[in-house]
């Protein structure tokens, strides 16, 4: 047993005096930070004030960077990295590129492409094809220590700039503010093959007398470009809103270049609305590129989307899309096909105008707060004064005249939906063919439709285009107007407004003259020609035939046209007076 307890012991201050010795060792090995020193590394190439020229048609091409290595006193490993930053630096938190040295950063050399130097130091401002100086430096570290070496380079950057294939608005005066995060995206233009150009664009509303800049990314390191007076400056000083508005914001990259259009206003224009190509309805913006507004539509068919109320400013439908929108203008001048935008809805809607897409967009939806629908009948009959004078064509829950009534304001009309008169009868509110402008070129308008024996009313005589959407509860109506039109000058032409009289036919009295060129136009959906231009009387074509060319005296004369049901044909006849 004492044997035993003997060997115990001795194992026991062993493992003590182990401990001992371990424990020195640590301890040299983990001297406090301050006991130990970090000598400086010293740059060796370049040299200071060394002159590079990068060339861009090298740009994996290296520059070698060398040093002699620092050491620490207390015998730990260093290690290093080279940075690159404005001249003059002595602090390098920040710098405008740092690469680590070869061999995971123990190495004493480190190598930065052409392309790589170029790049950052167009991300910091620096111009292409200019010398500019900077500061190399090679950065020590060990532990939480380090010390560095440095001097100056004079590098010249690759002839051509960069140019970046994306751009951002930010700043003070935007929507989104200040935070680069959130910086709203301009839309890239593209030509008709989907090559990006260097040409953006972006709707946004700006505040006046703040400013805001163009990025290249939504954070930094970032291209920024400034400028004023519509000339852009990479790196310049910020651009300030001159007016609080809604602005188109452009910019070519190519040209160096930036602009402003105001947007007082984008509207819906077509044969769809209240007083057709003549009209205007607008929609509200929104904000982030988006506006919205509920039109009542009196008919499907064609319509543009109108900025200012100038017919420069249009956005068409993209040949082949769903819904994409491009300018007409850019669609020219890009080889991009397009045609009139397309509604299949009528009755009241509520328009969508994406102006922040890429491409631009637009939605059609019906307005979910508009009256509620009427149930749609299997057929529907217009009666006049009794008697069944049409039968209305159903497509869905919308019946259509198809061609243009010719409509008495003396006669009763009544609509039902039985041939005999016997079935459900509807009837319009307010009269047809009642306007603010009875005489502009097409005159158009809506009612409401309802269950009711008190039929429709008619304003005046005129040949009316009839819709009944029962889905809306809304009925909608238009008719034309013709004139002369009459010109030896197009600009300076005389367009004399003719009399309808019941039924179909058009006349006007006034004085013409001999060799004057003329047509019976309602501009721009009617344009009859003559199928043989030198007779006084004939046979004309809607969008055909020739100018009328067909008086040989000067005089005055009552000139009278009958149109076809469709207007696609008509008669024509001049009386010398």
């Amino acid at each position: 047993m004492k044997k035993m307890k003997t060997r115990y012991s001795l194992l026991l201050t062993v493992i003590a005096l182990l401990f001992a010795g371990w424990s020195c060792t640590e301890k040299d090995n983990l001297a406090p930070e301050g006991n130990w020193e970090l000598s400086d590394p010293a740059i060796v190439s370049p040299a200071t004030n060394s002159s590079i020229v990068l060339d861009e048609n090298k740009p994996d091409s290296t520059i070698v960077f060398t040093w002699t290595g620092a050491s620490s006193t207390a015998g730990f490993g260093v290690y290093y990295s080279v940075v690159i930053d404005t001249a003059g630096s002595t602090s390098f938190d920040t710098p405008i590129l740092s690469v680590k040295a070869a061999n995971t950063g123990a190495a004493l050399t480190a190598s930065i492409s052409a392309s790589q130097l170029n790049e950052a130091m167009s991300l910091a401002g620096y111009p292409a094809d200019a010398e500019s100086k900077v500061t190399w430096a090679v950065v020590a570290s060990c532990l939480s220590k380090s010390t560095y070496s440095s001097g100056d380079l004079l590098v010249t950057r690759f002839q051509h700039e960069i140019i970046p294939t994306s751009l951002y608005v930010s700043g003070e005066a935007t929507e989104t503010g200040t935070d680069l995060s959130k910086a709203i995206p301009m839309r890239r233009l593209k030509d008709a093959n989907g090559n990006g150009l260097n040409r953006y664009e972006a709707y946004t509303h700006l505040d006046k007398g703040k400013a805001f800049k163009f990025f290249s990314a939504t954070s930094l390191p970032a291209h920024q470009y400034g400028g004023s007076d519509g000339n852009l400056v990479k790196s310049g000083t910020a651009i300030v809103a001159p007016d609080s508005a809604v602005y188109r914001i452009s910019v070519d990259l190519d040209n160096n270049t930036y602009s402003l259009l105001k947007i007082d206003k984008w509207s819906i224009v077509g044969g769809i609305i209240d007083g057709g190509w003549g009209g205007d309805e607008p929609l509200q913006y929104q904000g982030g590129g988006v506006w919205k507004g509920s039109i009542n539509l009196l008919d499907k068919g064609g319509f543009v989307f109108r900025a200012n109320g100038d017919w420069g400013y249009l956005l068409k439908h993209i040949v082949g899309t769903d819904n994409s929108l491009i300018m007409e203008s850019e669609g020219n001048e890009l080889g991009i096909s397009f045609e009139d935008d397309q509604s299949t809805l009528s009755g009241q809607c509520i328009f969508t105008l994406d102006l922040s897409n890429d491409p631009y967009t637009y939605t059609i939806e019906r307005d979910p707060n508009a009256a509620g629908p009427v149930a749609t009948p299997d057929h529907l009959y217009l009666f006049a004064d009794g008697t069944m004078m049409k039968e209305l064509t159903k497509d869905g829950d919308t019946f259509t005249s198809g061609t243009y009534l010719a409509l008495q304001s003396g006669v009763a009309y009544t609509l039902n939906s039985a041939s005999d008169g016997s079935g459900t009868s509807y009837a319009l509110s307010g009269n047809v063919g009642a306007s603010d402008n009875p005489t502009a070129d097409k005159v158009a308008g809506t009612s409401d439709l309802s269950e009711s024996a008190d039929g429709m009313t008619v304003e005046q005589d005129q040949a009316y285009m009839l819709n009944i959407d029962f889905s809306s509860a809304k009925a909608s109506w238009y008719y034309y107007n013709m004139k002369l039109f009459h010109w030896s000058n197009w600009d300076t032409r005389d367009e004399f407004v003719m009399t309808y009289v019941h039924p179909y036919t058009f006349t006007v009295t006034t004085d013409l003259k001999a060799g004057y060129l003329m047509k019976f136009n309602s501009p721009w959906d009617v344009q009859f020609g003559a199928d043989d231009p030198s007779a006084l009387s004939g046979t004309m074509t809607n969008n055909g035939g020739e100018n009328f060319d067909n008086l040989t005296a000067d005089g005055n004369y009552t000139a009278t046209i009958v149109v076809s049901d469709d207007y696609q044909t008509g008669t024509y006849q001049f009386v010398k007076n």
